[in-house]
């Protein structure tokens, strides 16, 4: 089965429904910290240019993924990476996560790119493009952000604790922590 992952553009605004319908399939799981969206909200993410979509050779929906700027656009978050069940075990969160970075990257270049996630696979690929763990603290301190949280389950608890600590990990990517190092001698 052949699957493209792509940047979505306005010929898959009709897959809002299957996006927000597998991020309520996941919000139900025990141990995932995910929030939910509205169809409206994945619309104006896919026409804003800021959404990655995975889709089989037949137009089936097999992924989907997001990033939203902060604080100015000194943070992007990439959020929302989502694989229908019956596609996972194929490497296709990673081909997603993969285009959801290069995206961040080519959009926001001098933003610090977070993820805040529950699941210890996307800890690993976040931590293998080289994300590392951080406290809230050094998170985006933009209030629009924290309300995106409010569709999760979690969000007593991260109320409870002031927005200082939840379920999920924080992981942070600062571009200025990976600089090209020039050794003495070379061009």
């Amino acid at each position: 089965m052949n699957i493209q992952v792509l940047v979505a553009d306005e010929s898959h605004l009709p897959y809002a429904e299957d996006v927000c319908h597998e991020l309520y399939l996941s919000s139900l799981g025990d141990k995932i910290g995910i929030a939910r969206r509205t169809p409206e909200y994945i619309k104006d993410k896919i026409l804003a240019g800021k959404a990655v979509i995975a889709l089989t050779d037949d137009g089936q929906f097999a992924g989907f993924s997001y990033i939203e700027s902060w604080g100015g656009k000194s943070f992007v978050a990439n959020s929302g990476l989502i694989v229908p069940e019956k596609f996972r075990a194929l490497g296709i969160a990673r081909r997603i996560k993969e285009q959801t970075f290069i995206l961040s990257r080519k959009l926001f270049p001098n933003a610090k790119i977070f993820s805040m996630t529950t699941s210890a696979a996307v800890m690993k690929m976040n931590y293998e493009f080289g994300f590392r763990p951080v406290t809230y603290d050094d998170l985006t301190d933009d209030v629009e952000f924290w309300k995106g949280c409010e569709g999760c389950r979690n969000f007593p608890v991260l109320q409870e604790q002031n927005y200082r600590v939840c379920i999920c990990t924080g992981l942070l990517y600062d571009p200025k922590e990976h600089l090209e190092i020039h050794h003495p001698g070379e061009a």
